[in-house]
């Protein structure tokens, strides 16, 4: 599981999450992005583009639970 922000320097999260679905030997690795900004549609974006989830920060305890029972 890859886990990142979405503000990076170089690149967003959402840019990363791109690369790695595109590539053949790590798109089947789930992605999760986090940020601390609540903008509806960038979370649609990256999860329609495959993250398999969008966390907002400060991240609770339930959302690291819900990650754990989804990679099970």
């Amino acid at each position: 599981m890859i886990i990142t922000d979405y503000w990076m320097p170089g690149m967003t999260g959402y840019e990363l999450l791109k690369r790695v679905k595109e590539s053949s030997e790590l798109r089947e690795i789930p992605v999760v992005i986090m940020s601390s900004e609540n903008v509806p549609n960038r979370i649609t974006r990256c999860l329609e583009e495959g993250a398999e989830d969008f966390l907002l920060k400060p991240v609770r305890p339930s959302d690291v639970s819900r990650l754990c029972n989804r990679i099970r």
